[in-house]
């Protein structure tokens, strides 16, 4: 059965050796919480005890079409912490702790040495994020993706006492926006820029590609002793500010952001001028150099920042929530659910 198998594109044999390979490397990733070892049909934790009143916390993405840019230029030894950071970073905007993460790796022939590469980097980034790789998916389905393809998807399970979870209506006029730097574009606004590159008569620099490729952020490690100071989060994916930002507070309150609190990396600088957009688009588009947002009150802004600091982020104060409607200072950008704009 396993010789026809292998007839119609799919190997067993290859699967069994990537799960041998993979297994030494994920030795680091087990907790005391974990009840089986990789290569079961499911995994097996127990919540962990510290929790006296604990709420799961749960999240699902992938790294998008940054995966061709990826393979094209010999990158996958970055890919898990796309994957990692894109899952985790959207549990701890509740101030969860990621605690377990699962992949999927699908491609139509499975190449032993890329999936390796792969999953151990996913391994890497979970002791990075403070969660354990506890298993996961590894599917071949020849003739359904093109050769030398495949895509990845990442689920994060992570865990909040139910007093302690960030909401939107802990966020208050007054208090204070927190930017933390991104590395570069993260895991967002990559169909954008692939048809930029694939329009490009030259190719960019060795600096503005890699600064293109660089991995998403994992903010958890940094983040997770301050949440007691932190009202709430917003962790700038897709759409930019203009989507993400408004999840953080309530609908009476509004965000006036001064957009030339932070410094702009020079990626953002190279993709606007050769994209021809406006200030507003970048921001509807691109993290545009801020990789989480935090709302502060103001007693706790210096706390937070030095906290930061400390464990070596950048930040930036960006802003300061206002009641909804209220008088904005030329050049803010206004933001709430139902405005984006400039004053």
């Amino acid at each position: 059965m396993a010789d026809a198998y292998k007839r119609s594109g799919v190997n067993i044999d290859a699967g069994n050796e990537l799960v041998d390979r993979i297994k030494p490397a994920l030795g680091s990733n087990r907790t005391a919480d974990m009840l089986s070892g990789l290569g079961g049909f499911a995994a097996l934790c127990r919540v962990p005890e510290k929790f006296k009143n604990p709420v799961m916390a749960l999240g699902t993405d992938g790294v998008g079409t940054k995966l061709d840019l990826l393979l094209k230029h010999n990158h996958l030894h970055t890919v898990g912490q796309d994957l990692v950071a894109m899952c985790a970073n959207d549990v701890l905007v509740y101030g969860a702790e990621p605690t377990v993460f699962l992949d999927y790796y699908a491609t139509g022939k499975l190449d032993v040495d890329d999936a390796e590469t792969v999953i151990k980097s996913i391994g890497e980034a979970c002791d990075v994020a403070g969660c354990a790789l506890v298993g996961g998916e590894t599917a071949e389905m020849p003739g359904f993706y093109p050769d030398g393809k495949f895509d990845l998807a990442g689920f994060c399970i992570g865990w909040v006492e139910e007093a302690s979870i960030l909401r939107p209506e802990h966020v208050k006029a007054g208090d204070a926006i927190v930017g933390i730097s991104s590395s570069g574009p993260h895991s967002n606004g990559f169909s954008l820029i692939r048809k930029l590159l694939s329009e490009l008569e030259v190719s960019p620099e060795p600096s503005l590609l890699s600064a293109l490729l660089a991995p998403t952020r994992i903010y958890a490690k940094s983040l997770l002793k301050l949440v007691p100071r932190i009202r709430a989060m917003a962790h700038i994916t897709g759409g930019g500010f203009k989507d993400n930002i408004p999840r953080a507070f309530s609908g009476s309150l509004e965000a006036h952001i001064h957009p030339t609190s932070w410094p702009k990396l020079d990626v953002f600088n190279w993709l606007q001028d050769q994209l021809s957009i406006s200030d507003i688009e970048m921001l509807e588009t691109f993290n545009c150099g801020i990789g989480m947002v935090l709302f502060v009150d103001q007693e706790d802004v210096t706390a937070v920042r030095e906290g930061l600091a400390a464990v070596g982020e950048v930040t930036s104060l960006i802003g300061k929530m206002q009641p909804k409607d209220s008088e904005v200072a030329e050049g803010n950008l206004v933001v709430s659910q139902d405005r984006f704009e400039f004053a």
